[in-house]
């Protein structure tokens, strides 16, 4: 019987047969992935948002996605998170009386739930076929079902839990906001932040979107300022000159600064995403998870290829599996020799 004490002796003893002579020095550990300076994105800011859901009907337009009913009558398209047909939700926050818009005691407030497109995205670390890739010049994490397998590692892997599979389907898909990319080529950005009537949604490159929620951030609770609508325009001439997206009136309309947590959420969370947001109550209480500024993917790579790095692991268990299969080996001829004395 091979024990666990004696199956430990094994690998320790593979172990240290792949570490003679053969063993490279460990792997470096590597720090977390960046946003590319083109990097798009999106800013969320929930002061603004009126629960309209017209981004949700975008989305679903936009994607070619099928409703969801979860109500006996099947009239309307219900969903309740985003799955592998639903790639943009709108969440509701409430407290007590619920009275109060964005107030955390008797209150109320919303919060989008759809892709972060993280700077190191842990989907595209997991995916063993290049399925799920960062796009290199605009950030967004997309996804190829063509050579997708499958195997739904982009699932377990999201700190978000954005990709969703899409059981319905014979082969086998996955679907999750892509940003609509796809649109980008005929003048278009994300379906979510052309519909949205209060700019609550707002589409650009990230890093004028993270000059924008500063700038929000600093303004004290009341105080006028002017609201973009739509695409937030560029903060620089060259950029806004390649710009492939057309050319629109301006959107903006003043309104009262509301009452906002000091922190933009995105900009450090997971090692930074390209989708930030801002808001009135506490990001955990309006559905967005606490996340260190490391990524898992940094971390789960470096482990990965400190075991890997020169067939380390994989010599240390067939080490150990030989010793254990020799061990028992002996043991059955011991055995027999000793039946037929």
């Amino acid at each position: 019987m091979l024990s666990r004490r004696n199956f430990l002796k094994g690998c320790l003893a593979g172990g240290g047969a792949a570490a003679t002579g053969l063993a490279p020095a460990p792997a470096s550990a590597r720090g977390n992935l960046t946003n590319p300076p083109g990097g798009l994105g999106l800013l969320y800011d929930a002061t603004l948002c009126v629960g309209c859901q017209a981004c949700v009907a975008a989305c679903k337009e936009a994607n070619n996605n099928p409703p969801e009913f979860k109500t006996a009558d099947r009239l309307w398209d219900t969903p309740r998170d985003t799955t592998g047909h639903t790639f943009n939700v709108i969440k509701v926050y409430t407290n007590g009386t619920g009275e109060t818009k964005d107030a955390e005691i008797n209150g109320f407030s919303f919060m989008k739930t759809s892709c972060m497109h993280c700077a190191d995205a842990s989907c595209v670390s997991a995916c063993p076929v290049s399925a799920m890739q960062k796009d290199p010049v605009t950030g967004i994490v997309t996804y190829d079902a063509n050579v997708c397998l499958g195997c739904r590692y982009c699932v377990a892997a999201c700190a978000f839990g954005i990709p969703k599979y899409q059981y319905d389907s014979p082969t086998g898909r996955i679907g999750k906001c892509e940003l609509c990319h796809d649109r980008h080529k005929d003048g278009h950005y994300s379906a979510c932040a052309e519909v949205c009537p209060t700019g609550a949604t707002l589409f650009g490159r990230t890093v004028d979107l993270l000059a924008e929620a500063r700038r929000r951030l600093a303004l004290k609770p009341g105080e006028t300022t002017r609201i973009p609508r739509g695409r937030l325009p560029y903060s620089d001439a060259e950029a806004e000159k390649a710009s492939t997206w057309r050319k629109e009136p301006d959107q903006s309309y003043e309104v009262q600064a509301g009452k906002y947590i000091q922190h933009v959420y995105g900009e450090t969370e997971y090692g930074g995403t390209q989708v930030l947001k801002l808001s009135a109550v506490e990001f955990e209480k309006v559905g967005m998870p606490a996340l260190p500024p490391k990524s898992s993917a940094s971390t789960s790579e470096t482990i990965q290829h400190t075991l890997y790095q020169g067939m380390i692991m994989p010599i240390a268990v067939l080490g150990a599996m030989t010793w254990a299969a020799r061990r028992n080996v002996r043991k059955d001829d011991d055995d027999s020799e000793g039946g037929e004395s």
